[in-house]
């Protein structure tokens, strides 16, 4: 068995970022290393709230490091997802989300920073293991290979969550804006990851070094993960008996096996709607962020395939493919929301075969990693059963 992949999760809770933390914490192939925030689905001081506040949910607070990062980009002022989408607090939704302690707080902005944090986490493991998995804006992340140059020859990889590429990528709804196919989703053009810090995704995208260990989630992959009823469902209750074993069909009823299950979905369901009425999405909601958890496991026993093209094509699962991504930078906020400019837009280019460059995956094992994440929520009820009874033995 292969050892853990030491993970550090940069990201901006969120609701599929709470996804994202799960994923990360209890996976057993995956040792997190620490915790650093974001702005981006909301401020910094919520983001960091809200990090601390899902380990509490999920059994690890206190036990996994939480560092706040940038307030803002690293040119541009501070951009917030809108409150449809995550709410005022950035986690809408439920009333099950413990409360994080102020003290806790206090101390995850108290700290080093981000940069100095992931660092030091990146040097303390061996050269050519460590993943950072990015789920928000890449800002911490760019300032990070600023800062140290030389860990971008350290880490094994950079997986992403941002971007889009349109144009039948994938057979992903990515829904229509005046009669025309849109790209993006906080504009036509763009998706807002990228958007909300353009000049750093492209620091990071076209670095020479980073590029070709770089992985990238665009919604053409995330969109095409979506959390159906049948999803839905096995996150409440747990994976589906055999036919006939539980009622008739293996139907399942009530609120669900515990706390914690109830608001994930909770959760999911919060921004459904938008995904319906905007996107046309109506099957579910998509989950986005912690398919770049998923990807960091590729090479070792726990990897949830990742298809660099359509499993299901002529040439199958097993085509290569590589990328040049190029971020459209030219242009303000306003300019891509109110005078079409494509600000924010990730334009990939097929790089010739054999050549180095940024993956971009056309699909996974969707059925597989829904399985992997009701694991993990299995772990983390069990953890918080332990929990709960240790609290009750005092």
């Amino acid at each position: 068995m292969s050892e853990p992949v030491p993970l550090w999760l940069d990201c901006d809770p969120g609701h599929d970022d709470a996804f994202a933390i799960l994923l990360a914490a209890y996976h057993p192939g995956i040792k997190l290393l620490g915790i650093s925030t974001v702005h981006g689905n909301a401020s910094l001081e919520k983001t960091t709230r809200n990090a601390l506040s899902v380990l509490s949910a999920i059994g690890k607070l206190g036990a996994i490091p939480v560092t706040a990062g940038a307030a803002h980009a690293l040119h541009r002022d501070p951009v917030h997802a809108p409150t449809d989408i995550h709410g005022e607090t950035g986690l809408d939704g439920t009333s099950l989300l413990p409360r994080a302690p102020t003290p806790l707080v206090a101390a995850a902005h108290a700290g080093p920073g981000a940069v100095a944090a992931m660092a030091a986490a990146l040097r303390g493991c061996a050269a050519g293991t460590a993943w950072i998995a990015a789920t928000g804006a890449l800002t911490n992340v760019a300032a990070l290979f600023a800062a140290h140059p030389d860990l971008r020859g350290v880490v094994r990889g950079v997986s992403a969550m941002g971007g889009s590429v349109g144009d039948g990528f994938t057979p992903a709804v990515m829904g229509v804006v005046d009669g025309v196919p849109r790209v993006g989703n906080y504009t036509p053009w763009a998706e807002f990851n990228v958007l909300i810090d353009p000049e750093a995704a492209a620091a990071v995208l076209a670095d020479p070094v980073l590029a070709p260990k770089t992985t990238l989630v665009p919604l053409d992959l995330t969109h095409l993960v979506l959390a159906t009823r049948e999803v839905q469902d096995m996150l409440l209750y747990g994976p589906p008996p055999p036919p006939g074993e539980e009622g008739e069909g293996g139907k399942r009823e009530g609120r669900g096996k515990t706390d914690l299950r109830v608001m994930l979905v909770e959760l999911l369901n919060f921004f459904a709607s938008t995904y319906r009425d905007v996107f046309g999405i109506i099957e579910g909601p998509p989950l986005h962020d912690p398919l770049a958890v998923a990807a960091v496991l590729a090479g070792t026993a726990h990897e949830i395939p990742f298809y660099d093209y359509d499993p299901k094509g002529a040439d199958g699962p097993g085509r290569r493919e590589r990328f040049a991504v190029e971020v459209v930078t030219a242009g303000t906020l306003e300019d891509a929301r109110l005078r079409g400019a494509q600000t924010g837009r990730t334009v990939v280019r097929l790089l010739p075969p054999g050549s180095e460059g940024v993956r971009v995956p056309r699909g996974l094992d969707i059925a597989r990693f829904w399985r992997v994440v009701e694991e993990c929520c299995e772990r983390a009820d069990a953890a918080n059963e332990r929990l709960a009874a240790e609290a009750k033995a005092l």
